[in-house]
């Protein structure tokens, strides 16, 4: 207990903060000071349902890591990660480290080999609120402001949007109170906001998120992608272990029921799982740059290691046919949702890993190779837009836009994903698939997709799981290059 503006305030007892040159003793440590926490806020809130308001502020702090370093250690200029970039004291505040506890082990390990100083745990300045601690027990709920005896503000901290931001992704030099640079990209309590959003959009809990992420923008594909669950699933070979669909609904067997749910999310999302997260999720983004952007926004923290969009697009070059392929090598962003984020001049490069990835797989699936492989395949630069009723407007503009860009498809969500992906340091790609050609009066209109179109459905999604596949086998070092950090970058992916 302690003295504060004359206001009590009850507290955890926490073990103070601790040097440590052993990357599992660490984590281990932020899970107890983060489980402490997380018990002592729900229990404390529990009660007050129960027996009314306490007689003193109930607050805990989320753990931290922190790392700091005298000496400019050399190096290796391969690395994208894993070091600071000059002397100082760099930290980060650490939420669900039984969920990252992989990924904190490693970012801590590659710190203690690249500097050989220990990093310290210990309970950071940062509030946990309330409602997060809460989202640890599902029996727990946080009623809305207002249907309580006493004001829950008074007694809890509650979520503050002014200390959950992207300021450190968007380079606007975020440091802590005391000083200290990021250790990571993103703080605790952006964390937590991102996984409390994603349960809500996709009915599924972060646990099953996979590192290789598919977006689609239609429901054939997750369709196709139950199927191919099953068959693996079937293949004791496989390596993949289960497949949980909107729910949690989790089954190990190919033949086992998956109950359809009464009313699907907004996003809904399925993962065929493998050991380590080395799996596959599918998100059903649906249409439009908003959802887009709003979905990578909050799988962005999960840190996973790629992510592609497989949908659907409108051809613009009259050489093109339905059910075509478009492998997006550049992107015109009309969609503006990431305006006040990431500038319309920074440019969105295409990562040579993800493209020979993809370009690979169509290969694979399609069996044609080098100049056939042109027959069904363009690869140019991919335009979206904000607005899917263009065409009942003036067309000069957009159309002549278009063609100085020498974009070869438009769509919704393309370029929106790829450039938060760019924004937030995830490797980033896109394969669509021609379903309409508005440029030359093949509008996407009942009945006018042709058996060859729907049959491009099971091809698209395999070529997506292939690439997957390829990437899954590159070291991390490979798939998180140089290409997508800036000049101050935090240590951690």
């Amino acid at each position: 207990m302690n003295d504060e503006q004359q206001v009590i305030i009850w507290t955890p007892d926490v073990p103070g903060h601790e040097a440590f040159t052993d990357a599992k003793a660490a984590v281990k440590r932020l899970q107890e000071i983060y489980e402490t926490a997380v018990s002592f806020l729900s229990k404390s809130f529990q009660d007050a349902l129960e027996h009314g308001q306490p007689e003193a502020r109930v607050r805990a702090f989320y753990p931290e890591i922190r790392l700091t370093t005298t000496t400019h250690a050399k190096m290796d200029s391969r690395l994208s990660f894993g070091h600071v970039a000059e002397p100082g004291t760099y930290s980060t505040t650490v939420t669900r480290p039984d969920l990252f506890a992989a990924y904190l082990e490693q970012q801590i390990q590659l710190l203690l080999n690249s500097h050989g100083v220990p990093v310290v745990i210990g309970a950071s300045d940062t509030v946990m609120p309330v409602h997060f601690a809460a989202a640890n027990d599902p029996k727990l709920t946080v009623p809305h402001d207002g249907s309580m005896d006493f004001n829950l503000r008074d007694n809890f901290d509650v979520p503050d949007l002014s200390t959950t931001h992207d300021a450190i992704v968007n380079g606007e030099g975020f440091s802590y109170p005391d000083g200290a640079r990021p250790l990571a990209p993103f703080t605790a309590q952006r964390i937590d906001y991102s996984l409390a959003r994603l349960s809500h959009y996709t009915a599924t809990a972060a646990e099953h998120f996979q590192n290789h992420i598919l977006f689609t923008n239609y429901q054939f594909y997750v369709e196709e992608f139950e199927s191919f669950a099953r068959q693996m699933l079937a293949d004791p070979d496989s390596g993949y272990t289960s497949f949980v669909s909107t729910g949690n609904v989790e089954i190990t067997e190919s033949d086992a029921p998956l109950p359809v749910p009464a009313k699907l999310p907004q996003m809904p999302t399925y993962h065929l799982k493998r050991a380590n997260g080395s799996g596959i999720t599918l998100v059903n983004i649906g249409v439009g740059p908003s959802n887009a952007k709003t979905a990578t926004d909050h799988i962005a923290v999960l840190r996973p290691h790629a992510w592609l969009m497989v949908g659907h697009c409108a051809g613009l070059r009259n050489s093109q046919r339905l059910g075509d392929f478009v492998l997006a090598h550049a992107y015109l962003r009309e969609d503006h949702v990431l305006d006040d984020d990431l500038p319309v001049w920074v440019p969105i490069p295409a990562l040579a890993e993800i493209q020979i990835a993809l370009e690979t797989a169509v290969a694979d699936v399609t069996k044609l190779e080098g100049y056939e492989l042109k027959r069904i395949m363009r690869t140019g630069t991919v335009a979206t837009i904000d607005n899917r009723n263009w065409e009942l407007r003036d067309q000069s503009g957009p159309v002549q836009r278009l063609s100085q860009s020498r974009a070869v498809a438009l769509d919704m969500e393309s370029a929106t994903i790829a450039a938060n992906g760019f924004r937030f340091r995830v490797p980033y790609g896109t394969l669509l698939c021609v379903s309409d050609k508005p440029l030359h009066g093949e509008l996407k209109l009942p009945g006018m997709a042709s058996e060859f179109y729907k049959t491009q459905v099971a091809a698209h999604l395999m070529i997506g799981i292939r690439a997957m596949e390829r990437l899954r086998e590159m070291p991390l070092e490979r798939i998180h290059s140089r290409k997508l950090r800036s000049f101050e970058e935090t240590a951690f992916l």
